[in-house]
């Protein structure tokens, strides 16, 4: 995944007044709303309660960029935004970053990206701070539930602490992107650029989900400019008219070639859009026909292309190396070829999910205790490699929870009933914390071999139904304020061994506490 950069100083002209487009646009590390090219970019503060702020003391920089959230805890798996959104919805995320060397370092730090479960791209902002320019990263995901994590995180390369300048969650319309099912796959940004001279980036309001779309000029093509405008609901994805203002053509007879994206692309399947319009001024006369292919393969036979404009797309195109567009002129077209904008993404596959069930628990059980650790924030399992701490996932399509240990991590609170919903886990371990109330009914926990509760504040009588958990091997619940004796039911279960205070032991029993 190849960053894309802004300069750092933008003007932006308001041609009309429009409703701000719908989303949160957060400015990261700073204690207050920052307006930019017409949006609200506020305090990042409540959507994220770890990390560290500071101010890049730079001139002349774009607001979003003089504010930065870090997060130097070198322990936490991850570090996450959280959203609340609307049930199977979608967006477009962008981060943007900028290092302004806040650490001092002169260095910027790698790391990685994380939309829900899934890794998204490395972060790598060296070559662009080495020629002054800011960083950004784009991606389209599905949401199937009412919460959206962003996240950051250390990887093999990271010497240093992640970083983040700002943050846009752009809601898109249904007929956005929608070859591509965002329940098995996410889009991650490669190109989106408008063809032609040289001229301003387009964002909100020409575009009113604020898209980003560079200029790209190249002195090989001759450019043209549109003398009417398209209608942009009359596309899926809804581009801007302003993205159809100029284009690339050729005399009639040519054929129009286009290297693009300008640079190599790894091999794997991408999502690719391209926009086309005839520039000349609406009559029946106004059409070109042609062909186009990508490197030599079709990918559309042919069009016909008239001024109210037209798109073609591939939810999954496969393409390596460097990327040729030709454009065929077909026989008996007028004019020859035509083209105005285009975007590239990434089809990337979607890591899998975690179990609801057990998400739900753990989610029950933050809530229950005091001080949890920072990273427990964002999706619990995946990646597995980011896995909330104490935390540990099976390895398949749905991943669950097989482990949970908590020890000697400082906890207050109690147990919630639901932690018996995470079926698949083998052993949970609780001990030595300040956690209280009685101990839950775990017999759903079948699967469990050892549970340690001891050293905390526990109260109310030992559950008999610990006896139902068929494969406990180790019951730990000494030094708590546990009332009663142990269950005789447990004390028959042969291959358990159980570690309890002498006053839950009863006196007939031989097995005493360890």
């Amino acid at each position: 995944m190849l960053p894309f950069f802004f300069f750092l100083l933008l003007s932006f002209s308001i041609s009309q007044a429009l409703p701000p487009p719908r989303g949160f646009y957060l400015n990261c590390g700073s204690p207050s709303t920052t307006k930019l090219n017409d949006i609200n970019y506020t305090s990042d503060r409540g959507f994220i309660n770890v990390g560290n702020t500071t101010t890049i003391k730079q001139k002349d920089l774009l607001p979003i960029l003089s504010t930065l959230r870090y997060f130097p805890d070198k322990s936490s798996r991850k570090h996450c935004y959280n959203f609340p959104v609307a049930r199977n919805s979608k967006y477009l995320i962008r981060t943007t970053y900028y290092y302004g060397n806040f650490d001092g370092k002169n260095s910027p730090p790698v790391f990685d990206q994380i939309i829900g479960g899934t890794k998204w791209s490395v972060v790598n902002t060296s070559e662009d701070y080495s020629k002054g320019q800011s960083s950004y990263y784009e991606i389209v995901v599905g949401v199937p539930g009412r919460t959206l994590s962003v996240c950051l995180a250390k990887n093999a390369n990271t010497l240093s602490s992640p970083f983040i300048s700002a943050l846009d969650v752009q809601s898109l319309e249904d007929t956005m992107y929608n070859s591509t099912d965002l329940g098995l796959y996410k889009l991650s940004l490669i190109a989106r650029n408008s063809f032609g001279v040289d001229g301003e980036m387009i964002s909100y309001p020409d575009d009113k989900y604020n898209r980003l779309w560079q200029p790209f000029s190249d002195k090989k093509h001759q450019s043209v400019t549109s003398q009417s405008s398209v209608n942009p609901s009359d596309f899926w994805n809804i581009p801007p008219a302003k993205a159809f203002v100029e284009g690339f053509t050729v005399t009639k007879g040519k054929a129009l070639e286009l290297k693009w994206p300008p640079f190599p692309l790894p091999a794997t399947k991408y999502y690719i859009a391209l926009y086309f319009q005839d520039d000349r001024s609406p009559s029946p006369l106004s059409w070109r026909a042609f062909g186009a292919s990508i490197n030599g393969a079709t990918f559309s036979r042919k069009l016909n292309v008239s001024t109210n404009g037209v798109m073609v797309y591939s939810g999954q195109w496969p393409l390596s190396g460097q990327t040729t567009i030709t454009l065929t002129t077909a026989k008996g077209s007028p004019m020859g070829a035509v083209i105005n904008a285009g975007e590239v993404f990434q089809v990337i596959p979607i890591g899998g999910a975690t179990n609801i069930s057990d998400v739900t628990a753990l989610e029950d059980l933050l809530e229950s205790i005091d001080e949890p650790p920072v990273d427990w924030s964002g999706d619990p399992c995946l990646p597995l490699a980011n896995s909330w701490t104490g935390v540990t996932c099976s390895k398949e399509k749905i991943t669950k929870v097989i482990s949970l240990n908590l020890t000697n991590r400082g906890l207050a609170g109690s147990l919630p009933p639901s932690i018996s919903n995470m079926t698949a886990l083998k052993d949970l371990w609780l001990g030595k914390n300040n956690l209280t109330g009685p101990i839950p009914d775990l017999s759903p926990l079948t699967r469990l071999e050892t549970l340690h509760l001891e050293d905390n504040q526990f109260n109310g009588s030992i559950p008999e139904s610990l006896a139902q958990l068929p494969n406990l091997r180790i019951l730990s619940i000494k030094n708590n304020k546990l009332q009663g004796t142990i269950p005789s039911a447990l004390l028959q279960r042969k291959g358990l061994t159980i570690q309890a205070s002498p006053e839950n032991m009863p006196s007939t029993n031989n097995t005493g506490p360890s």
